[in-house]
């Protein structure tokens, strides 16, 4: 059959023994066995060049076309770029040019304006498109580009067309059903009655067995039109993409002198362009969108100075990914350098976006009060503009987005600064002036300098296990060597085990929305029939810039009276601040900003954190020596989790992996790949042991905690940034699609309840387990019972992103209250059954931290740099202590 397809193509190319062939394709590539048997059959001449040559375009020229004059040449489009299209053009296919056949084949076909660009003036070069797949011994289908195509100055919007098949090559279209497509879409089909290819361990193979391709075509008059491969088809932002489609329509473009485009990571859309001189990237994106819908631009471009491509003449994608990693960390961290020059660029970018019409003369022409979806933008452009700013500035701005969406210029603006300059820079507006003095002065501030404290926690050996408590966001609650603890101080917080919960009665409300506050909060509304929750400042500490982790508290059995608060910030910095004085016992300069939270080891010697440079850090608790660091491909903003039966650490990373740590013997256990970015946290189940894990691309995966082995995933269709949260029935978890999705352990989806926006906030349940309390971006704070249904909703006066903590304040009532945070820096303490507003509080700065209590005291990060110690104390109907 091979010797059928060869006479073929030696009669279909007029090879004689006068033609030079080059032989392109490395032995390891199935095309090398055409063009070596092609000439030997033929008698014609087979060119081999070093491969240090071929790495050279211009010297890969001189020696086909001018020292041994190459007639024939198959390769991929890939290979051909390489040369460049000013080489293409001037001598590759010139007029004078010694090729007189060129086959292009194994990748996607150029466009015909960019192939048109390639031919010089008077080119009489043959063009064909081959196309085949190894598993049915290489080529398949040919079509030769007619003249008056290539010579015709109309342009052309179709694509080339597969062709017809050859000798004793059967092709078939077939949609998802297996149904033969005769118009439409559908995927390539090749074999033959007589044609047998042996794959892998195959022994027999029946004749006229057909293969998937894995490619896509439309049927359009009996011709076959290429689509794409079906692994390059993306769904990105709800709609379909073709990757290859984008790289033709880049390559269109004049100024483009050859291009590739990346999935990287499957999470943003990479443009690679080998540019003409005088290319400006701002150009080429205002030109793509004239090109292009919203959904298909490009998240980010690179400028190179050629093709990585592999040994097979095709787009090597590793060394992309290498090219984008190494430009992403040569960024700077911030290229502003103040104020006036974030202002003036943020206009640039908002109107360039927006594709607003420039005027030289006045280049500060948007209204301070000007929305981005007012103005003609959409949520694709707010993600656009959002990933313009991050690179300008040189960080990750969270809330950005919300902000983007809903505020005007001059507050995208203020939201801005506050992450990009230190806070002594800053110019404090009037909302976020304080409303009264500071009751309690920072002992930091007191002194001029932090007051160093003796750890409360022994060290012990290794894995020896301390007695104690941690406690952290959504009400998680881990007792380490000792439960007596907990009854000893009356506490039970949620997340106790179930034979410690006092039974309560649920009640059944009849009114699920209860009146909103007022939105001046002067006097907020409140019960009249219970006595009203005053929140005091006890003591707060400064970390030099925001903090939007969650705090950790650990209580060690061996002194209940002192608690340690541990966080870290945006300032590089992890704190150790003492709970009941604010001074602070330790701090530890990481590598970069840190938005994870801690997590305690087992044993109690060390916490465990994630930074933005891709480390996992493992720290002496009592000391904050640094005493282990792991080390991941792309940034850790996901929280750790504690497997209290191994001692392992669970950590995600944006390099789209889990890893299972033993920091005792410093080294990876196991790492899964998860199919996206994990931004969201761990989350263990003991019973049954699982680990669930949430990506950024919507898949919820459950895996073997000691394997590492998927057990189960879900798509959930929108990326979710909430964490998974687990009960004896279920693990729930929040999506930006605005649901809140609850599933089986055996992954069955029992319910999904709908919010009014997205879920960023992850789920706190009831010591009960009879209610849910999350936070939407919709302004709300919702309780749902364990079935799914509404039992109360409380809206606040900005989006909830931090996650809900209940708990249960003795010294007041007996009652179960919840503490929550929306974004504008107001703290909510509710009643959990009813959701009745019992105390609110304002903070001087925005809040993407969650609320942590114990005892009487509420612990929380805030934007303006600093953590807050409140009292949670019981008042009057006047709020007076």
């Amino acid at each position: 059959m091979f010797l059928l397809k060869k006479t073929r193509l030696m009669l279909l190319f007029d090879i004689t023994q006068g033609d030079v062939l080059f032989l392109a394709s490395p032995l390891t590539f199935d095309p090398s066995v055409v063009e070596i048997f092609v000439s030997l059959s033929s008698g014609a001449r087979l060119l081999i060049v070093p491969s240090s040559v071929k790495m050279l375009p211009s010297k890969l020229a001189d020696v086909l076309f001018f020292r041994h004059r190459v007639t024939v040449l198959q390769a991929t489009p890939t290979l051909l770029r390489r040369f460049g299209c000013e080489l293409i053009k001037s001598t590759v296919l010139s007029e004078h040019t010694s090729l007189r056949v060129l086959a292009l084949g194994g990748e996607a076909f150029p466009s015909l304006t960019v192939l048109k660009s390639w031919r010089g003036k008077g080119n009489k070069t043959q063009i064909f498109n081959i196309y085949g797949i190894t598993e049915v011994s290489s080529w398949a289908t040919f079509y030769r580009i007619p003249d008056e195509i290539l010579n015709s100055p109309v342009k052309h919007e179709s694509p080339v067309q597969l062709g017809s098949p050859l000798l004793g090559t059967v092709v078939e279209v077939r949609d998802t059903n297996g149904s033969s497509v005769h118009e439409g879409t559908g995927q390539v089909f090749l074999g033959g009655e007589n044609r047998v290819c042996f794959l892998d361990d195959e022994m027999t193979v029946p004749l006229g067995t057909m293969r998937a391709t894995g490619d896509f075509v439309t049927v359009k008059d009996g011709e076959m039109f290429f689509l794409g491969r079906k692994d390059s088809q993306i769904k990105r932002h709800g709609k379909r993409v073709n990757i290859e489609f984008v790289q033709q329509v880049a390559e269109e473009l004049h100024q483009v002198d050859s291009c590739a485009v990346m999935w990287y990571n499957q999470e943003k859309l990479i443009l690679f362009v080998v540019a003409k001189v005088g290319l400006l990237k701002d150009h080429i994106f205002k030109e793509l969108q004239k090109h292009l819908p919203t959904h298909a631009l490009p998240d980010d471009m690179v400028l190179i100075d050629t093709l990585p491509f592999t040994c097979h003449g095709k787009i090597d994608v590793s060394e992309l990914n290498k090219i984008y990693l190494d430009y992403i960390n040569s960024q700077p961290r911030n290229k502003i350098h103040g104020k006036e020059e974030l202002w003036e660029k943020l206009q640039h970018l908002w109107k360039s976006i927006l594709s607003l019409p420039e005027d030289p003369e006045d280049t500060l022409k948007v209204p301070d009060d000007s929305v981005f979806l007012d103005s003609g933008g959409d949520s694709l452009k707010s993600t656009w503009l959002l990933n313009e700013i991050e690179k300008l500035t040189g960080t990750s701005i969270p809330g950005l987005l919300e902000h983007i969406l809903s505020s005007s210029i001059l507050e995208v603006y203020n939201h801005i600064i506050q992450t990009v300059f230190t806070h002594k820079d800053l110019k404090v507006n009037n909302s976020h002036a304080l409303k009264r003095k500071l009751s309690d002065m920072d002992p930091e501030e007191a002194s001029g300098k932090p007051e160093h404290l003796e750890s409360a926690l022994p060290l012990t050996h290794n894995s020896e296990t301390n007695a104690l408590i941690a406690l952290s966001r959504g009400s998680q609650l881990l007792s380490l060597g000792t439960w007596r603890l907990l009854t000893k101080l009356g506490h039970c917080p949620s997340v106790c085990p179930l034979d410690l919960i006092p039974q309560t009665n649920t009640q059944v409300l009849k009114d699920l929305s209860p009146p909103p506050p007022d939105e001046k909060l002067k006097k907020p509304p409140v019960s009249q029939e219970v006595e009203t929750m005053v929140l005091r400042e006890r003591w707060r500490s400064d970390t030099g810039k925001c903090v939007d982790a969650s705090p950790l508290l650990v209580i060690a059995a061996a002194n209940q009276s002192s608690t340690t608060v541990y966080i870290g910030s945006h300032s590089h910095r992890v704190k150790a601040v003492d709970l009941y004085s604010g001074k602070m016992r330790w701090e530890q300069l990481l590598g970069d900003r840190i938005e994870s939270s801690a997590c305690v080891s087992k044993c109690g010697n060390f916490i465990v954190v994630g930074c933005y440079n891709g480390l996992v850090y493992v720290l002496k608790s009592n000391s904050g020596e640094k005493y282990w660091a792991f080390t991941t491909e792309d940034a850790v903003k996901s929280s750790p989790a504690m497997d209290p039966t191994t001692g392992l650490i669970y950590v995600g990373s944006h390099d789209q992996h889990v890893y299972a740590l033993d920091i005792y013997e410093k080294k990876s256990v196991w790492k899964l790949k998860c199919g996206g970015t994990l931004f969201s946290s761990p989350c263990l189940s003991l019973s049954p042991h699982r680990l669930y894990c949430a990506t950024l691309r919507g898949l919820l995966l459950a895996v073997n905690p000691a394997t590492g082995s998927e057990v189960w995933k879900h798509s959930c269709g929108k990326p979710l940034f909430s964490s998974p949260r687990c009960c004896q029935r279920y693990v729930c978890i929040g999506c930006v699609d605005g649901s809140l999705l609850c599933f089986t352990h055996s992954g069955e989806q029992a319910w999904s309840f709908s919010a009014g926006g997205p879920v960023f906030s992850s789920p706190c349940i009831s010591a009960t387990e009879e209610e849910i309390f999350f936070g939407s971006h919709d302004c709300f704070l919702y309780c749902c019972s364990m079935e799914g249904h509404l039992r109360w909703k409380f809206e606040t006066t900005a989006r909830v992103y931090a996650t809900p903590f209940a708990f249960s304040n003795q010294s007041c009532s007996s009652e179960t209250l919840l503490a929550a945070a929306s974004t504008d820096g107001k703290l909510w303490i509710l009643e959990s059954q009813s959701g009745m507003l019992r105390s609110v509080y304002e903070l001087p700065g925005e809040v993407f931290s969650s609320p942590v209590v114990w005892e009487s005291m509420l612990i929380i990060g805030c934007r303006n740099n600093y953590i807050y110690c409140l009292d949670l104390l019981c008042g009057d109907k006047n709020n007076q202590v």
